[in-house]
């Protein structure tokens, strides 16, 4: 069975999913391309994510760069060992796609795929996909958006332009 509830912040209702009270599998946005969707059978149980709801809440008001939740994601080794990397970027930095790939050891080749791999992280702000940018300094797609990417950069004083 899946758990969920949803949860307000800057980029919208948050849709928080898991298997267990506590344990976080998704975190979706709306509109976010590829983001989970509620499904028949899943429960909605507004406290099984209170502390990932104050959490985000202190993420957002800028008291807290490091999210301490337990996680369950679904995805490929490729995938885990891509999203294991995104960990590693921290609070206020970025990291390029070949600069990710080193992180999770992988070849510079690789780049494209771990792309994928970051396309299709579950835990949206928790997992900090919006840190990876383009070897250029560009801002590269996010299933979010490019304007919810750059809020999250902004909030985190990676962009000048204001968080809020």
């Amino acid at each position: 069975m899946t758990l969920y509830t949803t949860h307000p912040s800057p980029l919208g209702d948050l849709l928080l999913a898991g298997p267990e009270p506590g344990t976080l599998a998704s975190v979706t946005m709306p509109g976010q391309r590829g983001g989970a969707r509620v499904e028949p059978g899943w429960r909605r149980d507004p406290a099984a994510f209170a502390e990932a709801g104050r959490q985000l809440d202190a993420y957002f008001a800028g008291e807290l760069k490091e999210f301490a939740l337990p996680l369950a994601p679904r995805g490929t080794a490729f995938r885990e060992r891509v999203w294991a990397a995104l960990d590693r970027v921290a609070y206020g930095c970025t990291a390029t796609y070949a600069e990710l790939a080193a992180l999770a050891g992988l070849p510079p080749r690789s780049a494209r795929a771990v792309g994928g791999a970051v396309g299709a992280n579950p835990l949206t702000v928790i997992r900090p996909c919006h840190r990876v940018i383009g070897a250029d300094g560009s801002m590269t797609g996010y299933a979010g958006g490019l304007e919810r990417k750059r809020r999250l950069l902004a909030l985190e004083g990676v962009l000048a332009e204001a968080a809020g």
